[in-house]
């Protein structure tokens, strides 16, 4: 089990979204909070309201698509607080365009944010945690790197390689017999405002996640360090399917609706700037 009191968590993408939500919930269990974010107004108001509660909380504005901006900000943070106990990746974009329709800009920003930030944050604060033989990395991916879907062939790919990211890192860390611990995470669209208009044809069996929801169970599965959680339990369905030739995986998938969740999809209005401060999973 994983107490939270007095362990140093970082969060990305902290300054909405289920970063901000994970932040309080954390904080709530006694953790200190480094809360990293593009969004520094966002970022400066939840460091307040988590020092107005009595949590040791600390803001860091940091561009996550920029591998410098990563490497500077996390040699502060530990030049000054030493070392991170728990990582959570969780800042991510989202496009929601067709490939054709995606600017180079868009699909190369959802990479560096999305699964570019992955290595050069766990590059930061890994080598601290192998040397103390303590630590735990969080990585947020999403159904989305479990099935793919139309109009989230760049948001897909990029889950895909988170996914791939922690796998690979939890038989790298067993193959050196570290005591450091990985999660990943794999939910189902969370209604953060990030992925608005999406629809679901089968609520019952894929429901459209509330975010109070997503964090408890993300912060349990930490806490109880779970190597992977999929929400909901449904979408573990699609490993299994794998078996079947391809023409039956793609009849299920769309028979369930799945090729059609993006139809309707509107999202947030963004510039560049808002997009590379939005942040969910």
């Amino acid at each position: 089990m994983t107490d939270f009191k007095n362990k140093n968590v970082l969060i990305t993408g902290a300054a909405s979204g289920i970063g901000k939500l994970m932040a309080q919930k954390m904080a709530g269990l006694g953790a200190n909070l480094f809360l990293w974010d593009l969004n520094e107004s966002s970022l400066g108001e939840l460091r307040t309201e988590l020092q107005a509660a009595g949590s040791k909380a600390f803001a860091y504005t940091c561009d996550l698509s920029d591998n410098h901006a990563v490497r500077s900000t996390a040699g502060a943070l530990l030049s000054e607080h030493g070392h991170i106990d728990i990582l959570v990746n969780n800042a991510g974009i989202v496009t929601g365009k067709l490939l054709q329709e995606a600017s180079d800009e868009e699909i190369e920003l959802t990479f560096k944010v999305n699964a570019l930030a992955l290595f050069w944050t766990t590059r930061a604060f890994l080598p601290a945690m192998i040397e103390r033989n303590s630590g735990h990395i969080v990585t947020i991916a999403s159904a989305g790197g479990i099935v793919g879907t139309s109009r989230l062939v760049d948001y897909s790919a990029t889950k895909h390689a988170a996914v791939g990211f922690n796998e690979s890192l939890r038989f790298e860390l067993k193959r050196q017999k570290s005591n450091i611990k990985t999660t990943v995470v794999c939910p189902f669209y969370i209604n953060t405002g990030m992925f608005d208009g999406v629809k679901t044809r089968v609520p019952l069996l894929m429901p459209i996640l509330t975010p109070e929801y997503a964090v408890k169970r993300i912060v349990n599965a930490i806490r109880k360090n779970h190597p992977r959680l999929v929400m909901p339990r449904f979408v573990m369905a699609s490993y299994p399917m794998r078996i079947f030739p391809t023409a039956i995986f793609d009849a299920v998938i769309s028979a369930l609706g799945i090729n059609n969740t993006m139809d309707e999809f509107t999202g947030r209005a963004k510039s560049k700037k808002q997009l590379q401060e939005e942040v969910s999973v």
